[in-house]
């Protein structure tokens, strides 16, 4: 079963075609890593299927129980944003807010669901301290938490070790594939990391403008695109 399928997919600027001529489709359970150099379309790609951006051509379709409100997102953080003068579990509980329907205030389910992330990202033991106080880790655990919060199904993430350190990075790939592997959330996961990509992905999107690869990770690494990217990349 696939919760979204992407059909004849195209996206513009200002006139111009960002990426072009997209067909893929994301398996229940998957973990799709899309890779590709800078300014290829991953990222606008992800917007569209986050609906923040209207694709020029094509189809984004989703599976009857995937709504609007209920995909997870981890984007990247602006400097504003990681100054963010709030307290660990009030961030990770606004991911509940699309849950709360006209109930004006949050319920002790969305509390103990928040509290149940926190848990499972290894934080509720900082829950008080302040977002814009920690380290970029430790933030990324938090918003990882709050994306778990908005979801049962699927998690969407753009370049979520960007900025980290080696060893900072390695743990947040753990902990993703952990989340996918144990707990059967499906991973769509924007990334310059090729390596990780392929040690932990099921499937693999590539994109230059339009799309070069898309099947199973060990598809790609028999594939002459996934030999000449990985083996560039080896130099």
């Amino acid at each position: 079963m696939s919760l979204i399928t992407c059909k004849n997919l195209s996206f513009e600027y200002d006139g111009i075609l960002a990426v072009k001529d997209i067909n893929f489709s994301v398996p229940d359970g998957a973990y799709l890593c899309v890779v590709g150099e800078n300014g290829t379309g991953k990222s606008t790609l992800l917007k569209g299927i986050l609906r923040l951006k209207k694709p020029f051509q094509g189809d984004i379709i989703y599976n009857d129980e995937l709504t609007a409100d209920s995909i997870g997102y981890l984007p990247q953080q602006t400097p504003i944003q990681k100054d963010f003068p709030a307290s660990v579990s009030e961030v990770v509980l606004s991911g509940c807010l699309n849950s709360l329907g006209l109930k004006p205030f949050f319920t002790r389910k969305e509390r103990n669901r928040a509290k149940s992330n926190m848990e499972k990202l290894g934080i509720l033991h900082i829950k008080n301290s302040c977002y814009r106080d920690l380290s970029g880790g430790q933030q990324q655990r938090v918003l990882l938490a709050r994306a778990l919060c908005a979801t049962k199904k699927i998690i969407v993430l753009d370049e979520p070790a960007a900025g980290l350190d080696p060893i900072v990075t390695q743990e947040l790939y753990e902990m993703i594939y952990h989340i996918n592997n144990v707990h059967q959330i499906t991973i769509v996961m924007v990334s310059h990391d090729i390596q990780a990509a392929i040690k932990y992905a099921t499937h693999i999107l590539h994109l230059q403008n339009t799309q070069l690869f898309f099947g199973t990770t060990e598809e790609y690494l028999e594939s002459n695109i996934g030999e000449k990217f990985i083996g560039e990349l080896n130099v």
